[in-house]
C-alpha cells in the first residue's frame, strides 16, 4: 500500500492514481468470446393462429464453432396464458427467464389478478435493456414474448432489440441465428387464420430448413430422440407438445422433402430407337 506526504495528496480519482502509479492493467483488444467461451442459444419463432400462438425452438447450444449441448430448452412458459423464448447468451438468458416468471407471480400474487400481456411485454422489454451493459461485452440476450390476449381473446406477438425496444408483430417472429432462415420459410407458408396444427407444422418446417443452411441451429436428432420444444399458447393456456407428435410430424416432413426431391432428380424415361440393316 503506497504511502504519501502530505503535500503530495493523491486526490479523491482513484482510477487517476492507479495510472500514476503503473497500475493500470491492460485493455484487452480482443473480443470477450475470443477470452471466454459463451454458451449461444440459437433459433426460436412464434407463429400466430386462428385459435392463439405457436412457439418452437431448436435444441442446439453452440460455443464458438462447438455444439455445447444437444438438448438445451429454450422455450418457457412465463405463466398460464404467455410464454417466452430465448435466443443468445444462454446463461443470462436463462437468468432473465426465471426472473421474469418470478415477477409475473409476484404481480399476481400482491394485487390479486395477473398483469395485462402487453404489461407483460413490457416488464420483459425492461428486463433485455437492463442487459444491455453485459449485452456491450458480448452477452447478448434477444427473447421472443407471446400469449393470448384473454381480454382480447386473440394471440398476441412481441419482438425486441439488444436495447429492450419492444415491438409487436402481427403474423410472426424469429430471433437467433437462423431467425431470418425461419422467418422467410413462415413469410412464404403464413396466411391469416391457420389452424393449430398448420402453424405447427410451418413451425417444424421454417426450424428444419433453418438447421439445414445454419450450422448454429440444430435439426431433428432421431438417434438421440431429440426434438424441438414447441408449445401453443390458448384460451386453455400454455401447453407443450408432446416428443412423439413432433417425431411424427417431421417424419412426415422429411417424407414430403424425399419425394419432392426424387421427383426433381427423376430422369424422363425415352425410348431407345433402333434401326436393322439394309
Amino acid at each position: 500500500m503506497p504511502f504519501f506526504a502530505p503535500d503530495q495528496d493523491p486526490g479523491p480519482d482513484f482510477a487517476a492514481l492507479v495510472r500514476r502509479l503503473g497500475l493500470s492493467p491492460d485493455v484487452p483488444t480482443s473480443p470477450v468470446e475470443n477470452r471466454l467461451p459463451i454458451t449461444h442459444a440459437t433459433t426460436v419463432v412464434a407463429i400466430r393462429f386462428a385459435d392463439g400462438v405457436i412457439m418452437a425452438g431448436d435444441r442446439r447450444a453452440t460455443s464458438g464453432n462447438l455444439i455445447s449441448h444437444r438438448a438445451i430448452e429454450k422455450v418457457f412458459p412465463a405463466d398460464r396464458h404467455s410464454g417466452v423464448a430465448i435466443a443468445g447468451a444462454a446463461g443470462p438468458a436463462m437468468e432473465m427467464v426465471k426472473l421474469f416468471q418470478l415477477q409475473l407471480e409476484h404481480y399476481e400474487k400482491v394485487e390479486g389478478t395477473p398483469l395485462s400481456l402487453e404489461g407483460k411485454a413490457n416488464q420483459l422489454g425492461q428486463m433485455v435493456r437492463s442487459n444491455l451493459p453485459a449485452a456491450m461485452q458480448g452477452f447478448v440476450v434477444v427473447p421472443i414474448f407471446a400469449g393470448y390476449d384473454t381480454r382480447r381473446g386473440a394471440g398476441r406477438l412481441f419482438q425486441y432489440d439488444v436495447t429492450g425496444g419492444r415491438y409487436e408483430e402481427s403474423n410472426f417472429a424469429t430471433s437467433g441465428s437462423g431467425g431470418q432462415l425461419a422467418g422467410s420459410v413462415i413469410k412464404m407458408g403464413f396466411r391469416e387464420d391457420l389452424s393449430r396444427d398448420e402453424a405447427v407444422d410451418l413451425a417444424i418446417t421454417a426450424l428444419f430448413e433453418a438447421a439445414d443452411e445454419d450450422s448454429a441451429t440444430g435439426g431433428p436428432d432421431v438417434i438421440r430422440g431429440i426434438y424441438p420444444v414447441i408449445a401453443d399458447i390458448t384460451a386453455t393456456g400454455f401447453r407443450r407438445l408432446g416428443n412423439d407428435e413432433i417425431a411424427r410430424r417431421f417424419d412426415s416432413l422429411v417424407d414430403q422433402l424425399a419425394e419432392r426431391n426424387a421427383s426433381i432428380l427423376r430422369v424422363p424415361e425415352t425410348s431407345s430407337e433402333t434401326g436393322g440393316a439394309q
